[in-house]
């Protein structure tokens, strides 16, 4: 009776042992290369320990001295400089009630007791509080019609609210007016335009158009008004809209 050999059982058993073996050697491999890597990480930890002490110790007094400079020296600081501007501010309020040149004489140089917006200015600079100081300074310039002034500290002035943002550029923009420097009034007037709100849009966006017909610009001044009919249609603006939109029109034929 014949009989035949299983072909290939023992290769195929030796192959899979020996895989085994590889599979289990690429592991201690892998295993040995971490071990490797650790051993020098820890290493380099020891040799450099000092050093690393050292950063962070360095970095924990930064944070420290931060938090204390905020705590210690820039709140108190901020609110001393509100306290000390609160006269200003009240005289600030009343001239433009009366809108009196006197009395903003008074909210901006203070008295021989009270400091005035100038001297909040000068004497806590980088505060928020010589910050708003600034706002209103540059209005009181402008309604005692001191142009350049005007602009000198409106544009020193910077804020995140949008309405007060929006009125200082634009007012910046009704000094360069004044000054028969139109092309600068249109500018900052369709600048402070784009602080999209219900009030001093529509309003800049009317100057931009009245500037601009001035200018002979007078597409632009069709756009300007056009905006104010479209988007604005409940504003004060936007009475009698349609006779500058015609205006402007009829200018550019």
């Amino acid at each position: 009776m014949a009989t035949y050999k299983k072909r290939g059982f023992k290769n195929k058993a030796s192959s899979n042992k020996a895989e085994a073996l590889e599979n289990k050697s690429t592991t201690a491999n892998v295993f040995n290369t971490l071990d490797e890597g650790s051993s020098k990480t820890q290493q380099w930890v020891e040799k450099n320990q000092n050093r690393i002490l050292g950063l962070v110790a360095v970095i924990s007094i930064l944070v420290i001295g931060i938090f204390a400079y905020s705590k210690l020296i820039v709140e108190p600081k901020e609110s001393n400089a509100f306290n000390k501007m609160y006269f200003a501010q009240k005289k600030f309020d009343e001239a433009m009630l009366i809108n009196s040149d006197s009395v903003y004489n008074i909210s901006l140089n203070g008295d021989e007791i009270n400091l005035g917006m100038l001297d909040v200015i000068e004497e806590f600079g980088g505060t928020n509080a010589a910050n708003l100081a600034n706002y209103y300074s540059g209005m009181m310039y402008l309604k005692m019609n001191d142009y350049q002034n005007a602009i000198k500290y409106l544009s020193e002035f910077s804020s995140d609210d949008i309405l007060l943002s929006s009125l200082a550029t634009g007012s910046i923009g009704d000094a360069f007016a004044e000054l028969n420097q139109f092309d600068d009034a249109l500018d900052y007037y369709v600048k402070a335009s784009k602080v999209e709100n219900n009030y001093t849009t529509p309003m800049y966006l009317f100057k931009a158009g009245t500037i601009a017909m001035k200018l002979n610009k007078f597409n632009r001044a069709e756009d300007y008004f056009t905006s104010v009919k479209l988007d604005y249609p409940n504003s004060p603006e936007a009475k009698n809209i349609d006779a500058f939109i015609s205006k402007a029109i009829a200018s550019n034929q």
